[in-house]
């Protein structure tokens, strides 16, 4: 069965993006055959933040000590491979219908939905 498209965790791009993970060559393969299949990867700008974290939090605090210019690398080559979802009410209903609909366990919303400001300054 073909996937139209997936959306990937943030562990999912944290292992993609170090060579040195021992579960970067089997990301990579998942990643590839879903690709050879014509899914579409998709990210949301909350990978990216929890991303941004690991990647330039200093390594003796679990980090990974990248700089500011190692961790922009690795995310504008996530930019260039995969597609961006924009943060709305509609995907965080989506995102509500699937952890029910399949009985997800353990998911912490970390973002909630707030809407656009649309005051004037």
């Amino acid at each position: 069965m073909a996937v139209p498209s997936c959306l990937l965790d943030t562990n999912i791009l944290l292992r993609l993006t170090r060579n040195a993970d021992t579960q970067h060559n089997l990301v990579e393969t998942a990643l590839s055959r879903l690709l050879l299949e014509g899914a579409t990867l998709h990210y949301t700008h909350q990978n990216i933040a929890e991303l941004w974290n690991v990647m330039t939090r200093p390594v003796e605090r679990n980090g990974l000590g990248l700089t500011t210019n190692e961790a922009e690398r690795e995310v504008q080559a996530i930019d260039s491979g995969m597609t961006l979802l924009p943060d709305s009410e509609a995907v965080y209903r989506e995102w509500r219908k699937i952890i029910v609909q399949y009985n997800v366990l353990g998911v912490q919303v970390t973002h909630a939905w707030q809407p656009p400001c649309t005051c004037t300054m």
